[in-house]
């Protein structure tokens, strides 16, 4: 019989440990445990309260989705780009409250009591989002929060002038565009501050800048824009919509109202929501959207160098345009000269090339005025050197004030350029019209 030989397991021996060791070995790896989340939940607290903290957390997951949409090859959506928007704007204005808090309490008693006066204090200042990707701080004493998509607005029925020579300290870009009261001389001693007594503007009952809205005139336009159509520095008979204004009404002969929705700071996504706010309301027959190398990125960097945000710019502009379209409206999108580049190195690849090269619309809806202003300086030039004076800087711009927007002469100039094209594009829609129709003695016929 055959002997089977099993295997044994080698016997192995294990120290004893005493159970009081055990429950103190068990007892210590729960408090590491204790440690590691409680740290894990305050670094979360943390960064909920942190406006930095929220920003960062939130930007890392859409970071990691828009990873793995790049791997797919899928595009990203519209409201992912919406949300990062939000984000940004989001913290900016937070840190727009700590820099204005700062601010108010490192400036001296006289601006304090003028900071209050115009509402540019803690508790009043208006903290929004504008210049495209920028935090401003804006008086709430003639500007007000806008929910609509437009970010503020003008106050209706407000008086106010600028001030300039601001000598004050702030991390926050603040506009001193302020109530003109009776209280105005006594809320500046002590300040460096200048009024520019040529700058007064008024806002209307729909609170933009310009006469009531004649909803009865026979031709109507609406324009869209920033700075530059609000009318910097100038007076309310001197913007360029107002002088558009004047120049339909003296070649047509008819009585012409022209709402004016530009705002300062405003960019594409403003124009639209304004469109928005104010198309159904007026019923304009045409528009006009003015557009500036800062609705697309950096003052000077656009023009210069060509960067910017252009996808995001000609998204806004493109629903501008599909908005008329659908409306049957004529629309003429007009770039603001830059004006370094009307007497440097022009690169209009840059700006405004890059514009027309984006923007879904054809060439005759496109409108750079640039050489047109710079053949009325030259003109202004040439006449003021004949009588023996030398001209400083460009009289199209406020440049005896230091600022690059239209002067009074420049929006004369604008809307001359602006209101030929608008009236041929329109004239000639009507021949159209006419010529399609059939005429009387032809209807009689076919009857």
């Amino acid at each position: 019989m055959r002997k089977i030989l099993q295997l044994r397991r080698p016997i192995t021996y294990r120290q004893s440990i005493f159970a009081f060791l055990l429950r103190a070995q068990r007892l210590e790896r729960r408090f590491k445990w204790l440690i590691v989340l409680a740290t894990v939940a305050a670094t979360a607290t943390m960064l909920g309260a942190s406006p930095w903290g929220r920003y960062g957390v939130a930007s890392t997951v859409a970071a990691g989705r828009e990873a793995v949409r790049v791997v797919l090859g899928l595009p990203q959506p519209r409201e992912e780009v919406d949300a990062a928007w939000e984000r940004s704007r989001e913290l900016g204005i937070e840190a727009g409250r700590l820099g204005l808090a700062r601010a108010f309490a490192e400036a001296s008693p006289a601006y304090q009591r003028l900071m209050r006066y115009a509402g540019l204090d803690p508790e009043h200042g208006v903290l929004r989002w504008g210049n495209f990707n920028l935090t401003l701080l804006l008086p709430s004493k003639v500007f007000e929060a806008a929910d609509d998509g437009r970010s503020y607005r003008f106050l209706p029925r407000t008086r106010s002038i600028w001030l300039r020579n601001v000598s004050l300290k702030s991390d926050v870009l603040m506009f001193f565009l302020v109530p003109d009261g009776p209280g105005l001389a006594e809320a500046m001693q002590g300040t460096t501050c200048i009024p520019v007594e040529t700058s007064r503007q008024t806002t209307n009952s729909w609170g933009l800048r310009g006469h009531e809205p004649d909803l009865d005139a026979p031709v109507r336009g609406l324009i869209l824009g920033d700075s530059y159509m609000q009318g910097m520095f100038i007076g309310d008979d001197e913007t360029p919509p107002e002088c558009l204004r004047r120049f339909l009404e003296a070649r047509w002969k008819k009585r012409v109202s022209i709402l004016n929705t530009g705002v300062m700071g405003y960019s594409p996504e403003q124009y639209y929501y304004s469109l928005i706010a104010f198309a159904d309301r007026f019923k304009p027959q045409f528009v006009i959207v003015s557009i500036f190398t800062n609705d697309f990125g950096d003052l000077h960097e656009v023009p210069g160098k060509g960067l910017g945000d252009w996808e995001e710019g000609k998204y806004w502009l493109d629903r501008i345009v599909e908005f008329c379209r659908a409306r049957q409206w004529p629309h003429v999108i007009v770039p603001a000269p830059y004006e370094p580049g009307m007497f440097a190195k022009r690169r209009s690849g840059n700006y405004p090339g890059m514009i027309s090269n984006l923007v879904d619309v054809n060439g005759i809806s496109f409108l750079d005025p640039t050489d047109a202003f710079v053949d009325a300086h030259l003109e202004t030039v040439v006449d003021l050197e004949r009588h023996g004076q030398r001209q400083q800087g460009c009289l199209l711009f406020n440049d005896a004030i230091g600022d690059g927007h239209f002067s009074a002469a420049g929006s004369k100039v604008w809307a001359s350029i602006v209101g030929k094209r608008l009236a041929l594009l329109i004239e000639r829609e009507q021949l159209i019209r006419e010529h399609t129709q059939p005429r009387p003695a032809a209807v009689a016929a076919a009857r």
